[in-house]
């Protein structure tokens, strides 16, 4: 719970803002430091602006490929993880819904099991006091806007490490060791080692590739969209980061 608060004092704009904000406070007494530390807050927070930074620090994040004909006819499920939830949205008429980003899970993983008529595992469970747990609502939009029904609801889960904790459990009692794992292209590394260790064979299933930016000026014009994607690639880096040191830990 401590790095869960700790993180966001180390990612982008906040950690910008405080250098920025430690430099002013220091200029006075100390100018030659608080001016460097107020160009370095600014100058950071306008290279992680910059569409070809967001690109490369989401783009080191995506080693896997996806999973060809071959591959696909190995597994015997598709798992697909949540990753968010938008509160009270009112275009679909359920409260809370997906957000963007387990939107497309849901969309990759919908066109995976048309492809391979396999079963359908949602995972993700209750966040801050929310009334449905976030698989019910992946389960939700599943059949409403793509038809298909889930086969398990796993609805506990808080973190990737539950994820494949209880996702294992509900397949296990099913008879099912080799899975679709359908997550972004940039989490599931961290993903992957999580459900092997648990005691599935895993496939990965990505989505959401880094867009390579445009030719032209465009590509070094600094713009808070992908800001927004630089803070998620270093979210994901410090993720990795904390993932590892808990592994050798347990070890």
């Amino acid at each position: 719970m401590l790095f869960h608060a700790l993180k966001y004092l180390l990612l982008p704009p906040l950690i910008n803002a405080l250098l920025m904000l430690a430099g002013l406070l220091l200029w006075k007494s100390h100018r030659v430091l608080g001016t460097c530390l107020v160009i370095l807050g600014l100058v950071s927070l306008l290279t992680l602006s910059l569409p070809w930074v967001s690109y490369w620090l989401r783009k080191g994040l995506e080693p896997y490929a996806p999973p060809s004909s071959i591959m696909q006819e190995k597994a015997e499920a598709i798992v697909i993880l949540g990753g968010g939830r938008d509160y009270g949205t009112p275009e679909f008429g359920w409260g809370d819904a997906p957000d963007n980003a387990t939107w497309r899970r849901l969309g990759y993983g919908a066109w995976l099991a048309r492809e391979t008529r396999l079963p359908i595992l949602v995972s993700g469970g209750l966040g801050h006091e929310e009334h449905l747990a976030e698989a019910t609502l992946m389960a939700r939009a599943l059949q409403q806007a793509f038809g298909l029904e889930a086969s398990w609801v796993e609805d506990r889960s808080r973190t990737t490490a539950e994820n494949a904790e209880f996702s294992t459990a509900i397949l296990d009692r099913a008879g099912i060791a080799t899975i679709l794992l359908v997550s972004q292209a940039w989490h599931l590394p961290r993903a992957v080692p999580e459900f092997e260790r648990a005691g599935l064979e895993v496939i990965p299933a990505p989505t959401e590739f880094a867009s390579r930016p445009p030719d032209g000026l465009i590509a070094w014009i600094p713009r808070a969209y992908h800001l927004r994607q630089s803070t998620q690639a270093l979210h994901e880096w410090l993720g990795r980061l904390a993932y590892q040191q808990m592994f050798h830990l347990r070890r």
